[in-house]
């Protein structure tokens, strides 16, 4: 066993279909949530394609700066995988054919019906430096390596067999190897301030701070997610400060978290419908649904989600919803009068406790001086009358979009809160 550390790890992706964008790399994101739990760093995530030199190339400045280093990808039966050749060249060895693997791939393809291949017994022959971790998923076997104080574990890119191979052998054998200490987190979710707006809000806490516990900024559109990092050795210690921490920041913009973790915002607001055996509706234009579609995502939606109306054109506004076309012809469909007359006609029709209303201009066209592209007005409609608000987001539409719909369920929680 080594002292205890923080052991540092790179994640190597082999693939020319993942340069090219062909794929999506969820293999990495996957490795390093496990490694971190597991109190191993992830600092680096490399993809490279399939050429020999580019991966050995790759393996090198890999064991210079890191003490675990996983390889996914390029491990098949065909020409074109090369990894194992690399890996050979690389630690300066021959092959060796092992007839236990073999085996293994023989009786994996009868499990199906069939015949194992010429090429599919080559996978039975690996680089002789490396041991063998048995695939129970697949038929090409993991491969791991010792050198100058580095590990190196390559899998298949297929992502259930490298699941498999890093339940089976890697996170054990890490955890059982090195010392590791405890890396705890706790993520804060905030809704209704921008990530500078909310760094100077919360600057105070946050330079108190104590020296084990580290603060990382997740913007995304609309939202922002503070996440608070524990390390240490004492897992218990850790968490007790970190609910410490997490307890002085909610006290502190109480308005502005909505959630913890792997909560959404539809979840939240799933479990407050549910908690207090209401229900809802919407009525929406420039979000297309979206609020609906978020809400019954949830399962057991069907208990608080009733129905919703698309309005997006001035006649279902009117005929569907009991929209006033002098209204509309007054203030024009993206107003305060109109959302609150589509929030209120929703909650007729559906006979629900709370209704949601969307109107907008998402864009990129459709702006005027007036009302610019991402004006959007949201109203809400409850047991205790209806409320609406206007916002000016931006000039993407998808944008637009989804920060309408988030905002949309944000107000519907905090309504909720007060009951």
């Amino acid at each position: 066993m080594v002292s205890l550390r923080t052991m540092k790890a790179e994640i190597i992706t082999i693939g020319d279909e993942i340069l090219i964008g062909q794929i999506i790399d969820t293999n990495s994101a996957w490795m390093a949530q496990q490694l971190n739990d597991i109190g191993v760093k992830v600092e680096r995530i490399v993809t490279i394609s399939d050429a020999l030199d580019e991966i050995t190339v790759a393996l090198a400045d890999a064991e210079k700066r890191s003490d675990i280093v996983l390889i996914t990808g390029g491990l098949g039966p065909t020409k074109d995988d090369v990894t194992k050749k690399a890996l050979a060249k690389y630690f300066n060895c021959g092959f060796t054919f092992h007839s236990d693997i073999e085996a293994h791939i023989s009786k994996f393809f009868a499990r199906f019906g069939k015949q194992m291949g010429p090429l599919n017994r080559l996978q039975a022959e690996l680089p002789s430096a490396c041991e063998p971790l048995q695939n129970n998923q697949g038929t090409a076997p993991g491969m791991l390596f010792a050198q100058n104080d580095t590990i190196f574990v390559s899998m298949p890119g297929v992502h259930y067999e490298m699941k498999g191979l890093m339940k089976d052998h890697v996170l054990p054998r890490i955890q059982s190897t090195y010392a590791l200490p405890t890396i705890l987190h706790r993520t804060i979710l905030t809704m209704g301030m921008g990530e500078s707006w909310l760094s100077e809000r919360i600057a105070h806490w946050e330079d108190a701070l104590p020296p084990h516990i580290k603060l990382a900024y997740l913007p995304s559109p609309g939202r922002v997610r503070l996440r608070l990092s524990a390390f240490g050795a004492d897992a218990v210690v850790l968490a007790a400060s970190l609910a410490t921490e997490v307890d002085k920041l909610t006290q502190l913009i109480p308005e502005l978290v909505y959630g913890f973790d792997d909560d959404t915002i539809e979840s939240v607001v799933g479990n407050l419908l549910l908690q207090q055996g209401k229900t809802v509706s919407t009525a929406e234009s420039c979000t297309g649904g979206l609020i609906a579609h978020k809400l019954t995502s949830i399962s057991g939606s069907s208990n608080y989600f009733l129905g919703s109306v698309i309005a997006y054109s001035y006649e279902v506004k009117t005929d569907s919803l009991g929209v006033s076309a002098q209204t509309l012809i007054d203030f024009g469909a993206v107003s305060e009068q109109v959302v609150i007359q589509m929030a209120e006609g929703v909650k007729t029709l559906m006979k629900t406790d709370y209704a949601i209303s969307a109107s907008g201009i998402a864009g990129p066209n459709g702006g005027t001086a007036e009302k610019p592209v991402g004006t959007v007005w949201i109203a809400i409609a409850g047991p205790h009358g209806t409320t609406a608000k206007k916002y000016l987001f931006g000039q993407n539409r998808e944008r637009n979009i989804e920060i309408s719909a988030n905002t949309a369920l944000n107000m519907l929680r905090k309504q909720l809160t007060l009951n």
